[in-house]
């Protein structure tokens, strides 16, 4: 009997959800994350990669798991987007011109920016970007989206066409890569 009990409660621990996490590359992506107040969960992962080069991983987290990317870009529902670096190849020059050329390709596809919204965004990105550093964009309905790099508050954009605007850079029509936009919406 005690030892029915101790294999129970091995397996209740084993099992826990605060312990879940996910691991892609080196990065731990917990399962479930609290953003202002709301659960949400890992929704997908993966890695951002150029010229053979991996230089981050993103992880996509949303109130409930979805795998259409047109739903996730346009809901008004809170969502965050991790986006941990992995290399040290990654200047502030190499990401404002990939988040430039992103928010072009989204507004190509229906989902445009201002170019002051775009530009303030881009200011989080000026600083020296190090292997190691991570970026969250929470988006928070009748908020915007914080930016936040490694834990600090650099900026928030308010409204819904530019949180759609940037998630599109991932999810739309043209991401940034299609098998990223496959990983975080888990297909």
């Amino acid at each position: 009997m005690q030892r029915l009990c101790l294999v129970l409660a091995l397996l209740a621990i084993w099992s826990f959800p605060a312990f879940a996490a996910r691991e892609v590359e080196g990065v731990l992506l917990q399962e479930t994350l609290e953003s202002n107040g709301q659960q949400l969960v890992l929704n997908g992962a993966g890695v951002r990669s150029k010229w053979f080069l991996d230089l981050y991983v993103a992880g996509l987290y949303l109130e409930e798991e979805s795998t259409d990317a047109r739903e996730v870009i346009g809901a008004d529902r809170p969502m965050v987007l991790r986006l941990d670096i992995i290399s040290g190849l990654i200047s502030s020059k190499k990401m404002e011109e990939a988040t430039r050329e992103g928010f072009r390709h989204a507004a190509a596809t229906g989902y445009p920016a201002g170019a002051e919204q775009v530009d303030a965004f881009i200011d989080v990105f000026r600083e020296e970007i190090k292997e190691g550093d991570r970026f969250e964009l929470a988006y928070l309905p009748g908020e915007g989206v914080r930016v936040s790099k490694n834990g600090e508050l650099r900026a928030t954009l308010t409204g819904l066409p530019f949180k759609q605007a940037l998630i599109a850079i991932w999810l739309g029509e043209q991401p940034a890569q299609q098998s990223l936009k496959q990983d975080l919406l888990g297909l």
